[in-house]
């Protein structure tokens, strides 16, 4: 192959892949603005904590957005929701969910905190809290998932297993009435209630900071590739190759 044809293969690979490594840290940067926009949000509302009926958590126009909510009602029968895969200080455990039905209003999630699991990975017995009770804490969408396989969720003895919170088809699992609410009430840790717990939004996924970094390591493998095809073009030829 002539050097003019080399060159035009070259730059084509060249920039195929500089623009690959240019849209994965575009990707990262806005990943990390939308993770900072997040936190930002959820400060605000912690640290102004005007209370909000419970009945807002079913309201689909602020299914992405946060308050601080409290209200009274009774957790369902039904068994408790484990969600799987959930780390916390280094440990390997899973985050309870249950049904809590409010006095007025669409029946939602409450997350009750983090249990671990043992090696065996038997699931943790989870009692219901009986009567009446008055709940406070955040209500925020659901962890975000990656690219969602199967259906989510599976029984497991008196409970349910999940891969991720789709309140969709918990719905439809559960034979629910209702609706399920589409964000989920992030317990307040003061409430005398549940386990493990606290309101951090990205315990178990990539903060902001690393993101950025991962998009300056993209950025710097893009510039990597241009300054590498710069060097191999301007190269002076051997002496005896193709003109």
């Amino acid at each position: 192959m002539s050097r003019r044809g080399t060159l035009l293969l070259g730059w084509t690979l060249a920039l195929a892949t500089i623009a690959l490594f240019a849209n994965l840290g575009l990707w990262q940067a806005r990943r990390a603005v939308e993770k900072q926009a997040m936190l930002d949000a959820a400060a605000r509302v912690l640290g102004e904590r005007v209370p909000q009926p419970l009945s807002r958590a079913a309201d689909p126009h602020r299914a992405h957005d946060y308050d601080w909510a409290e209200g009274r009602g009774r957790f369902d029968p039904r068994g408790a929701l484990l969600l799987d895969n959930q780390q916390r200080g280094g440990r390997a455990g899973v985050r309870v969910y249950r049904l809590f039905v409010p006095n007025g209003g669409e029946p939602l999630l409450v997350d009750l905190g983090w249990l671990p699991l043992g090696g065996e990975r038997k699931l943790p017995a989870v009692p219901r809290p009986e009567g009446e009770l008055a709940l406070r804490g955040l209500l925020s969408a659901p962890p975000s998932v990656g690219i969602p396989l199967g259906p989510g969720i599976g029984r497991e003895g008196e409970g349910w297993l999940l891969t991720r919170v789709d309140t969709r088809a918990i719905a439809a699992a559960l034979a629910l009435p209702a609706p399920l609410a589409p964000r989920v009430l992030r317990l307040d840790p003061a409430v005398k209630l549940g386990f493990d717990r606290d309101l951090e939004l990205l315990s178990n996924t990539l903060p902001p900071d690393k993101h950025r970094g991962y998009s300056l390591q993209w950025f710097a493998l893009a510039a990597a590739v241009l300054i590498t095809a710069l060097i191999l073009t301007f190269r002076r030829p051997r002496r005896g190759a193709d003109r």
